[in-house]
């Protein structure tokens, strides 16, 4: 990628663009935006731009930034742009990828198909892929990069809870939760969950001994924070020693966060996918390596 190429951001993210920026060899531009008394959003681009771009935009609260995407996309085309490239540390949408029942959006497969057909790559991390091998098959681009937090959390839980046993709240975390513990060489396991609603679940833990261990919890998004609250308060109950949580992208929803410290977790741990005061590991060097082995 030519250093001269722009990473374009909006003002509320322009502290990691700026990092990232710094990092990839790209120079940072702010892309002003003015709301106008009925919501609509005016957007304004640097009028010069070309060659290869990247625009950052986390995902988290996704639906007024996809139109943000859209009109910042198309704008930048016609400016001469000729390779954009969307970082979305966080990628919205992707849960829902099959019509649980008649007449429901599968929403992982319409907005991926948006998004392929503003942008000419996507590096993100820790899409929720759950039925489909890769992020290619849910957002159809010659260059769709999904990068994984898993490893570095893996190292900050090894350093922080030596020992410690790594434990997924349900099966998608699986692939999360084994790629962490293979890298430390830490014991790992997952629950088994029974899902009622979005804030009422069941969980099983494995037959293992719990007594007196420290014990993990990883997985790729906290969101309304059920599934883990439930699953730290089986922990507790079965006697474990410590309980803690590692997640990829801390959305946190409400009062999510107070929810799983009820329940008995003691610390917190995320990547900077989201902006978040349990922020503890970077993606930013991972995300400008991807960068740096794009085509210009």
């Amino acid at each position: 990628m030519p250093e001269a190429a722009s990473l374009l951001h909006f003002d509320d993210e322009r502290e990691p663009a700026r990092r990232l920026a710094s990092a990839a060899g790209l120079q940072p531009a702010c892309i002003a935006r003015h709301r106008f008394p009925d919501g609509e959003l005016r957007l304004r681009l640097p009028a010069r731009l070309a060659g290869h771009v990247v625009l950052w935009r986390t995902l988290a609260q996704p639906n007024e930034k996809l139109v943000e995407l859209l009109l910042a996309a198309r704008t930048a085309r016609e400016l001469g742009v000729r390779r954009l490239t969307l970082v979305a540390p966080y990628l919205a949408y992707m849960r829902q990828d099959m019509a649980f029942t008649p007449g429901e959006a599968v929403s992982q497969r319409i907005v991926g198909g948006f998004l392929a057909g503003l942008f000419d790559a996507l590096v993100t991390v820790d899409p929720h892929l759950h039925r489909i091998a890769s992020l290619g098959e849910a957002v159809p681009l010659p260059q769709a990069i999904a990068l994984s937090g898993a490893p570095l959390l893996g190292e900050l839980i090894a350093a922080r809870r030596p020992g410690a046993l790594l434990l997924g709240p349900d099966s998608e975390s699986a692939q999360w939760v084994g790629q962490a513990a293979a890298r430390q060489g830490l014991e790992h396991a997952v629950c088994q969950k029974l899902r009622h609603g979005d804030t009422e679940v069941d969980i099983a833990l494995p037959p293992l001994a719990w007594r007196g261990r420290a014990v993990v919890l990883l997985d790729d998004v906290a969101s309304s924070g059920c599934t883990l609250a439930q699953a730290a308060r089986r922990l507790r109950e079965a006697g474990a020693a410590s309980v803690d949580v590692a997640v990829t992208h801390a959305l946190f929803a409400g009062d999510a966060l107070q929810a799983i410290r009820e329940a008995g977790v003691d610390q917190v741990w995320s990547t900077d996918c989201i902006a978040h005061p349990s922020n503890a590991v970077s993606m930013i060097p991972a995300i400008a390596q991807a960068l740096r082995g794009l085509p210009a």
